[in-house]
């Protein structure tokens, strides 16, 4: 194999413990309304299947197409979109456009979310895809506790998983004078 490839850094979306943990409990909570002798109106059922059932196969689908999620090469950086959107919502960064790899994490209700972006020159034209209109803004700033040009350049480390140690030796081999800010 050579010296490139070993050094290219990709993470694809699959079965991780998130994931997993939601399939789980979509099952659990499909299962039980279908228990005989359960007393669930026919309504609830429906709202149980469809929040539940509909979740757990959208995870499951996202988790199976094995798309890059997030990749470091000799051109820069890749930020996959999502599985079922991912032509529109995928943008690729080249190394001139980015100043740093920031990993940060975003505090939600009894948990927290790691998430992995490029922080860029500033005056730096919008990337393309989603989250670049006003209320996407207003959104982004009211919820993420980073800059909104970082969070619309940032993805959540969600359905696959971040390897900081092999992130870092790919950054060290194609792009040495980008830093890698560890923002936990």
């Amino acid at each position: 194999m050579s010296d490139r490839r070993a050094a290219v850094y990709e993470a694809r979306y699959g079965f991780d413990r998130r994931t997993v943990a939601v399939l789980a409990v979509s099952v659990l909570f499909c299962a039980g309304a279908l228990i005989p002798g359960a007393d669930f109106s026919l309504g609830l059922q429906i709202a149980i299947f469809v929040l539940f059932g509909d979740g757990g196969l959208f995870m499951a689908a996202g988790a199976l197409t094995r798309k890059v999620a997030f990749r470091v090469d000799e051109s820069g950086v890749l930020l996959g979109g999502s599985p079922l959107r991912y032509r529109a919502t995928t943008v690729h960064v080249p190394w001139e456009d980015i100043t740093a790899v920031v990993l940060w994490q975003q505090r939600v209700p009894h948990t927290t979310i790691p998430w992995v972006g490029v922080a860029r020159p500033e005056g730096a034209p919008p990337l393309p895809g989603p989250g670049q209109g006003r209320f996407a803004h207003a959104v982004g700033e009211a919820l993420a506790p980073v800059p909104i040009d970082l969070l619309v350049a940032s993805r959540a480390v969600n359905g696959w998983r971040l390897d900081n140690g092999r992130l870092a030796a790919a950054l060290a081999h194609f792009a040495p004078g980008v830093e890698l800010v560890d923002g936990h």
